[in-house]
Order: C-alpha cells, then structure tokens, then sequence
C-alpha cells in the first residue's frame, strides 16, 4: 500500500474517530438530567369513585401516593421521602377532604414511603403492623442513611427524619371504615421487605399493591424474603379480586400484573431447581438465569437476586 492511501486512510479514521465522540457528546447532553425525588403537587388523579392517586411519574425515590375519601374520614397510603414530601401529600390530601378523621399507613418502611410522616398532624391516626415495627427495630435508619448517601437532595429530604410512633398496630388483617367505604389493610409478610403491607379498598376493588406487584421487576430486598411465600402472596392478592392495582412504584394495572409476576417467579424457581440438580452453584446458577431471561427481564441484577432466594429454597 503507497504511503499516501495509508495517510489517507488514517485521517479519515481520525475523523470518523471525532465524529463518533462528538455524536455521544450531542447525545449524552440531549439526556434529560435525573429529577429531584420530589412528590408533584397538583398531579393527582382521581382512579375510582373513592380513591385518588399522585402518581410517580417514573421519578426513582418517588412512590404512587395513594388518597382515600369517605364521609367521614380520609386515609393516605404512603408519604413520599421527607418532611417536604409528606407536606406535600397532606396538601393534596386536605384538598379532596379536609375535615373527619385522618388515617396514615405505609406500604413499607423504606424512606420514600415511610419517613415523610413526620409532616402529618398529631392528631393523624398512622396505622403500622407488628412486621413493620419489627423491622424498624431490628434495622432503625439503616436504609435510610444508605438512600441519604446516594444524592445531596436525599441527604437535605432525609435530614433528621425519624420514624413516627404508630397509634395502632395490627398482626394479620385491621378495618378501617371511612363512611362508605373500608380500607382494608392485610399483613403481608416478607416479600420486598420484611412489612409489606397491602391495602384493598372496598367496594372500589383497588389494591394497593406495594412493591409485591408492579410493573418492574420484583426486588427481594430483606434477608427474610421468601420467593416461595411471595407466590404465596400472589395468590392471597388475586383472591381478593381487585379490578385495579396501584404499584409503589411505575404503571397502574389490573389482576394480570398479578400473573405476570407468578410467571416470572415460577420460573426462576424451576430453572433453579433444574440447574441445582445439575449440580450448579448457586453463583453458577444464578447467572446462568440472568442471561436465558435477560431479553424479557432487562434487570439482571434484580433477576440474580430472585435466583439465589429461589436457590437456597431448594
């Protein structure tokens, strides 16, 4: 090859190299810059004939707030992280009723739906299970000062935030009738945490699911998560019929969510059993899963999380 083909070739391969980091440049700053984990007021929306949804709007750290209205009272589920979130859901709630009796409960204690609490009146009834406590004692803030590290704005939502004493707690299943429609909280076990709580408002047939249904992936976050009792779980959900599902976090949906988590579970759990009886490790194992279901289920790591609880329940 003559040497100018070659001073040729070598020019435009720098040039080609210029124009491919200027094309990443121009699209890296045509991203859209992480929001702040901040619950959107005015943004609520009403979903049935009794409850009202701020939903997240895909924001990480925000949770689906929910709002439920009868004659004699209004219930919140969940509170957005820190005092100027729960300030901001106790604003949408006092908009759709500000008079009876004010309910407070948490889907979890993790601090975007727990630790805006703080910001409710003291006259608010916050209502936990023993699970939940359990887990407060047992980990105190330790999540929450992980979730402070992670930006300067979780660390300025999280400062000083502790979590609020509730004023009834319940083991398996507590009542709350509103006027015209019940709040039907139910005990849930460890699924994502140790103290998800599930909540079916009745007769509008919505349940709010927390993170045992949603769109995303299923996270087992807590050493006392069980894949077998979170199908367990998805069982009790889909017997109690409802006809909408309110996530912590993502899309709304109906009873098929339901299915396709049990589809998902069900088979990290027999791929698990197949390739521990090959004689697998569970390493071996859990990535071999990741990989066969990563088209389907992008999040490789939450899949790799499913597989080794589904591994040591073998």
């Amino acid at each position: 090859m003559r040497r100018a083909e070659i001073g040729v070739r070598g020019h435009l391969t720098r040039a080609l190299g210029v124009l491919i980091v200027a094309a990443i440049a121009v699209v890296e700053a045509q991203q859209p810059a992480p929001r702040d984990p901040l619950v959107r007021e005015g943004a609520t929306q009403k979903v049935s004939d009794h409850v009202y949804v701020i939903p997240d709007d895909n924001v990480g750290l925000v949770p689906n707030v929910g709002i439920v209205a009868g004659s004699s009272g209004v219930f919140v589920i969940d509170t957005g992280m820190g005092a100027r979130n729960g300030r901001t859901v106790l604003n949408e709630a006092r908009k759709i009723k500000d008079s009876g009796t004010l309910y407070l409960a948490t889907t979890h204690v993790h601090p975007e739906h727990d630790l805006g609490a703080a910001a409710f009146p003291k006259e608010t009834v916050f209502i936990r299970s023993e699970d939940q406590e359990k887990e407060i004692a047992d980990t105190g803030m330790t999540t929450a000062d992980l979730f402070a590290s992670r930006s300067p704005i979780a660390a300025d939502l999280l400062k000083d935030a502790k979590f609020r004493q509730a004023n009834i707690t319940f083991t398996d299943m507590h009542l709350v009738d509103l006027g015209g429609v019940r709040v039907r909280l139910v005990a849930m076990g460890a699924n994502h945490t140790r103290g998800d709580t599930a909540f079916l408002i009745e007769p509008d047939g919505v349940l709010f699911a927390g993170d045992i249904v949603m769109a995303g992936q299923p996270a087992f976050a807590s050493p006392q998560s069980s894949l077998r009792h979170w199908l367990q779980s998805l069982d009790q959900l889909d017997a109690m019929h409802p006809t909408r599902i309110v996530p912590s976090h993502g899309r709304m949906g109906d009873a098929s969510m339901i299915a396709s988590y049990r589809t998902y579970l069900q088979t990290i759990q027999a791929r698990t059993a197949a390739l521990k009886k090959e004689g697998k490790n569970i390493e071996e194992a859990a990535q071999a899963i990741a990989t066969e279901l990563q088209p389907q289920y992008p999040d490789r790591n939450r899949t790799i999380g499913a597989a080794r609880v589904a591994y040591n329940e073998q």
